[in-house]
């Protein structure tokens, strides 16, 4: 079907909105305007208020290799959100710099040098606009803008997200980032390729790291997080925490050394034209930290010159560790086998986590997209934190209140069960992560995220225990930080450039996930699938094509034990037959169990009786022995957790749905396990597939008292 123009896209936009408003009797259209004949650039040219900024987007080009001006952007076809800053506030903003030291007089004039004057001229133009490329409502209105704290989808020019501040003692005031006005009466003015909001400050953020913000609040002793930022400083971490952005990729992509892959079907691809690679690899972090009232109602004084001997001796007296821990306490704080380093990692991600991406709510049993903030069964995800590899689990169902670490609540998970959260035992709540205090710092650092929790968190005995009864299913994209820090994984948006992102090839360019190694003869794409009714875990999936053998680092198990290791498939006939390696030594690998079939589904009859597959029937009983004839054949039904929102049966009773139990043996908690998938199939456009995997531990697989649920 032939596409729309960008154009008459707005202006159907336009029209449906100024329906919308005339509609809707509670709406205050008195500050809302439409012009249908109007350009975003023909706008601001025709009032005076923005006659500074117009100045300043007529001399920015729009990239290094690139001579055309943002003017000429905001003069074509596009769908454009741009936040315009008013003469003054363009006026206000050259008075900081004079402050500041920048500059002696607030004027254009009074740069040291033309490079620092389009530096100056291109934080002002870039921080202000957001491209939503070809997506139909991919400009914002107000009545659009993200919740308080939160961040836009799509980032700026400057590759930046926005963030956005709703006062609740002033309803119609909006911020973003924090501290910059949207004026009242001059917003959601609405043009035939975007929109214009009015700023009363000029938003431009300071690129701020996580080491550099630390040590001002160390220099300054500000109270909030100063016991843990003290710890962090003592440990050596804060050069850890000063990484912004991998230069050496930065040049591979200025240079065209790293490329989009183009022409996906025609390279074996289900789907897909453009297979974009990142324009970045970032770097970020997330803390959880204990806010300093908390050390105070523990005796400890945040400012105390003892302070790091007397949370030594807390950590001892409340058996913050586990007895399997090997560690020292003398004052060699920046060793890794120092018992501060190994409590003060176990706080922090190795990527930065913002506060809509915590956990994420898709597609899960019970869970409407259209009701987003109404919850339903528990969904979490597993990280390895930072220092020695550990699992951390973040969680949120619609009991919980809020998301949490490490906690392991009560659910009804009997056959016909809800699946909900019932229940949560005193000892297994875990921590609250406060996204709404004035303590929780979002957007402040360009690399980092802090979040104040409500009680204290460390990989102690109980925390492992409680991990290895649980069954653990970690997201494939949950292994790279990467994914996060560059905002590839579940992005809100179905646009082409956001729905399939090249990961570029390890042999060829460069190592883009540190977790993961690929070989010369495979093209990798990360499928977001945002708007895609898929069966998989949280809805996306990673494919490659071609003769793939790939390798992931998986996270540690919590205890030395007999686990099973579980793949699932969503399969299809496009797929291949891979063998799996599985083991600790990246570079022998053995082989685990028969070649792995990704296109083995049990629509057909003969497929179904291979792998003892029956549709449930309701007698609970009966539908017990076909799960463990499955399991005796080394499969299992697709978990009941996953939903799907088009009405088809796609959970437990779903035929292309199946997890394939590759192994079952002892792992240790101190060895790091590999998986390698290699394809054994002499075919160029077979695809490799891979949505999530698990760990089960053999008490709960082999429990005589209590089965493993369904779910």
């Amino acid at each position: 079907m032939r596409r729309l123009s960008n154009t008459f896209k707005l202006y159907l936009a336009a029209v449906c909105i100024a329906c919308l408003w005339n509609c809707t009797e509670n709406i205050d259209t008195s500050s809302r305007y439409v012009f249908t004949e109007e350009t975003i650039l023909s706008y601001l040219e025709k009032h005076e208020a923005y006659s500074s900024y117009v100045d300043i987007l007529r001399q920015v080009n729009i990239s290094k290799i690139s001579n055309s001006k943002v003017s000429q952007l905001l003069s074509a076809r596009g769908v454009y959100t741009v936040f315009a800053p008013n003469n003054e506030a363009i006026q206000k903003y050259l008075e900081d710099l004079v402050k500041e030291g920048l500059i002696n007089e607030p004027s254009w004039d009074a740069f040291p040098s033309e490079q620092k004057l389009d530096s100056i001229r291109q934080v002002i133009a870039f921080n202000s606009i957001i491209d939503g490329g070809d997506e139909l409502t991919a400009f914002f209105e107000t009545t659009n803008f993200p919740n308080d704290k939160d961040e836009f989808i799509l980032g700026c020019l400057n590759d930046k997200k926005l963030s956005v501040r709703k006062p609740s003692n002033q309803p119609d005031s909006i911020y973003i980032n924090d501290n910059c006005p949207v004026s009242v009466k001059e917003r959601d003015i609405l043009t035939i390729n975007g929109i214009i909001h009015q700023m009363e400050k000029v938003i431009a953020p300071k690129d701020v790291t996580a080491a550099s913000y630390i040590q001002e609040c160390l220099d300054e002793q500000r109270d909030g997080f100063l016991t843990c930022f003290r710890v962090i400083q003592a440990c050596g971490l804060l050069d850890t925490l000063r990484a912004v952005r991998d230069e050496k990729y930065e040049e591979l992509y200025q240079t065209g050394q790293v490329g989009d892959l183009i022409g996906m079907v025609a390279a074996g691809f289900a789907e897909g034209e453009i297979g974009y690679a990142p324009k970045h690899r970032l770097y970020g972090f997330t803390i959880f930290a204990e806010p300093d009232d908390y050390w105070r109602s523990q005796g400890i004084d945040p400012k105390d010159p003892d302070l790091l001997r007397k949370l030594i001796q807390w950590i001892l007296d409340n058996h913050q560790y586990s007895d399997d821990d090997h560690f020292t306490t003398d004052e060699n704080y920046a060793s890794e086998d120092h018992l501060l380093y190994q409590w003060i990692t176990y706080h922090i991600l190795p990527m930065r986590i913002p506060k809509g991406k915590l956990v994420f709510h898709i597609n899960e049993y019970g869970y409407n997209l259209n009701k987003p903030n109404t919850y339903s069964i528990p969904v979490y995800e597993f990280y390895t934190t930072m220092g020695k590899r550990r699992l951390f689990k973040l969680i949120e169902s619609g009991a919980s209140n809020g998301v949490y670490i490490n906690r392991f609540p009560i659910t009804d998970n009997e056959r016909q069960g809800t699946g909900e959260e019932i229940g949560c035992d005193p000892d297994k709540v875990g921590s609250l992560v406060d996204t709404e205090s004035p303590l929780t710092i979002l957007n402040d650092m360009v690399n980092c995220c802090v979040y104040p929790i409500d009680a204290p968190i460390s990989y102690n005995d109980a925390t492992r225990d409680n991990f290895q009864k649980n069954r653990i299913r970690f997201d494939g994209m949950s292994l790279f930080p990467e994914a996060m820090n560059n905002d590839i994984r579940l992005k809100k948006a179905s646009e082409e450039r956001y729905k399939h992102v090249f990961i570029p090839n390890t042999q060829k360019t460069y190592n883009y996930f540190e977790n993961m190694q690929q070989n010369d003869d495979m093209l990798f794409v990360y499928y977001n699938a945002w708007n895609d009714d898929w069966c998989n875990l949280h809805r996306d999936e990673m494919k490659a094509v071609g003769r793939f053998e790939v390798m992931f680092k998986l996270p540690p198990v919590p205890r030395r034990g007999t686990y099973e290791v579980r793949y699932k498939v969503l399969a299809n006939s496009k797929r291949g037959v891979a063998q799996i390696y599985f083991g600790s030594d990246p570079n022998k690998l053995p082989v685990a169990g028969i070649p792995l079939d990704l296109t083995m589904d049990c629509r057909n009859d003969i497929t179904a009786r291979l792998v003892g597959w029956e549709r449930d029937t309701g007698d609970d009983d009966y539908d017990a022995e076909v799960d463990k004839k499955m399991r005796n054949n080394g499969y299992m039904k697709g978990p009941k957790s996953i939903n799907s929102a088009d009405g088809t049966e796609r959970d437990y009773n779903d035929r292309e749905n199946i997890r394939h139990i590759f192994v079952r043996q002892t792992l240790d908690p101190n060895e790091t396990y590999y998986i390698k998938l290699k394809s054994v199939l002499d075919a160029e456009k077979k695809e490799f597939y891979m949505d999530f995997i698990e760990y089960c531990a053999k008490e709960i697989y082999d429990n005589p008292e209590k089965p493993e649920d369904i779910w």
